[in-house]
């Protein structure tokens, strides 16, 4: 199991790249519109890290993983399998690759395909 994308979302970006950039050393870009306006940065390891706002009023604060998946399609079905609810099936985003929302209980879970 490996860690594609680590998104955060929450409601003071600057304030949580100050952090990230002070703590971890990580250098953020500006925002990425096919990732909603996250502001990025890689780690050290290649991992991407996001920091975005809220898309919509109702989205909470939230740390997701999106972890890196070679057919993107079936982990979807079998996350529906295990008894996951799909938030959101996969979904194209630019040049960045597909990825998928499913939620098991009260955990939310990223998929990502390249």
């Amino acid at each position: 199991m490996q860690v594609h994308y680590l998104e955060i979302v929450c409601r003071d970006v600057a304030a949580q790249v100050a952090a990230l950039e002070a703590v971890h050393g990580l250098s953020f870009g500006p925002p990425v519109a096919d990732l909603g306006q996250a502001r990025t940065a890689q780690a050290p390891d290649g991992r991407l890290v996001g920091v975005r706002a809220p898309l919509a009023e109702h989205e909470l604060p939230i740390v997701r993983t999106y972890v890196a998946v070679t057919d993107i399609a079936a982990a979807v079905k079998q996350a529906e399998a295990a008894g996951a609810v799909i938030a959101y099936p996969p979904t194209k985003q630019g040049d960045t690759g597909t990825w998928a929302i499913y939620i098991l209980g009260d955990v939310q879970m990223g998929l990502w395909q390249r």
